[in-house]
């Protein structure tokens, strides 16, 4: 007698408008923060790289706002780590921003590519140092960033590097970090 094989787990085929609903539950489920909610709605076929109209993801969404739980989801279901948001920018960016260090983390080991340049010509190390308060999380990103190879000298449209705007605003433990990187 043969031996039954068991396959992964497909989830149903679903016509395009189920579909499109499935997703949009998705994103609300992800914006939510409602990780059991997401599993379910991944496990009935949700495409965690759908988007809304604002552009956002269910992966997206979770890694711009640290939602590790509904991330971790995303990214075991097969989120792009390429796909990009409103403002052209990967989920990095805006997780780099808010000093999220445990998302960072992810979403580096993910393999985010942590110099993609968004719409704004700001890579994840410059939206680190630019938009907060260069505190502790925010050195944290930054050493993140910087182990995982990113380009300190990618310039912003004012044409200035990571470290003279650590300097100008007045961030001496990262302009400490980017003189040692």
């Amino acid at each position: 007698m043969p031996s039954a094989t068991v396959s992964p787990f497909e989830p149903p085929a679903l016509s395009p408008e189920d579909q499109a609903d499935v997703d949009r539950q998705l994103i609300l489920a992800a914006k939510a923060n409602d990780p059991t909610r997401v599993r379910q709605l991944i496990d009935a076929g949700g495409n965690v790289n759908a988007k809304d109209d604002l552009q956002d993801s269910a992966f997206l969404y979770a890694g711009a706002e640290g939602f590790n739980e509904v991330l971790q989801l995303t990214l075991a279901a097969g989120a792009d780590v390429r796909s990009t948001n409103r403002y052209g920018g990967t989920a990095l960016i805006p997780a780099s921003e808010h000093g999220y260090v445990e998302t960072v983390s992810i979403l580096i080991a993910a393999g985010t590519d942590v110099d993609h340049v968004n719409n704004l010509g700001w890579t994840a190390l410059q939206e680190a140092i630019l938009l907060n308060d260069g505190g502790p999380n925010q050195v944290e990103v930054v050493r993140q960033l910087l182990e995982a190879g990113a380009d300190p000298d990618i310039r912003d449209v004012e044409g200035r590097t990571a470290l003279q705007n650590a300097e100008r605003l007045g961030f001496t433990a990262i302009a400490d970090l980017l003189r040692s990187s």
